[in-house]
C-alpha cells in the first residue's frame, strides 16, 4: 500500500503536466462547423478535389506519352475486320510493306503480304449497316439531305 501511495503522488502531477498541451492545443484549434450541412458540404468539395485531381493527371499522363521521344510507330494499323467474336483480320503496315494478320486468341499468323499497299485514306469510311438503316427508320437518311 504504501509504495501505490507514494506512486500515485508522484503521477498526479506528471500527468497534469501532460495535459496541459493537449488543453493548450484544443483551445487553440479553429472551430469547424459542427452540423451536418457543414460535413457534408466537406465531404462533398474533398471527393470533387480528389475527382478533379484524377482527371488532370490522366490528361497530363496522356500529354506526357505523347510527347516522348520513343513515340515515332513503326508498325501501324491500316485496318481491322472481325470474323467473329474472337477473331480478326488485321491489316498492319511495316515500313514499306503491308502484312495481313489473322488473330486468334491463341495466335498470330501472318496470312499475306500485299505486293502493292493499300492506301486507307482512298477507301471510304462506311456507315455501319445497323446505324444506317436506324438513320432510315427515323427519316434522317444522309442521302436525302445532300
Amino acid at each position: 500500500m504504501k509504495y501505490s501511495m507514494a506512486g500515485l503522488l508522484l503521477a498526479l502531477p506528471l500527468s497534469a503536466l501532460a495535459a496541459e498541451p493537449v488543453a493548450q492545443a484544443a483551445a487553440a484549434a479553429p472551430v469547424v462547423s459542427s452540423g451536418v450541412g457543414g460535413q457534408l458540404t466537406q465531404l462533398v468539395l474533398g471527393l470533387l478535389l480528389v475527382v478533379g485531381l484524377i482527371f488532370v493527371l490522366a490528361w497530363l499522363m496522356r500529354r506526357v506519352q505523347s510527347i516522348g521521344p520513343g513515340n515515332a510507330q513503326v508498325i501501324e494499323l491500316v485496318g481491322s475486320r472481325a470474323l467473329g467474336p474472337r477473331d480478326r483480320l488485321v491489316l498492319v503496315q511495316v515500313g514499306e510493306e503491308q502484312i495481313l494478320l489473322g488473330i486468334t486468341p491463341g495466335r498470330i499468323t501472318p496470312l499475306h503480304v500485299l505486293k502493292t499497299p493499300v492506301d486507307a485514306a482512298k477507301t471510304e469510311a462506311a456507315t455501319p449497316e445497323f446505324a444506317q438503316r436506324l438513320m432510315e427508320l427515323l427519316g434522317k437518311d444522309q442521302k436525302d439531305k445532300k
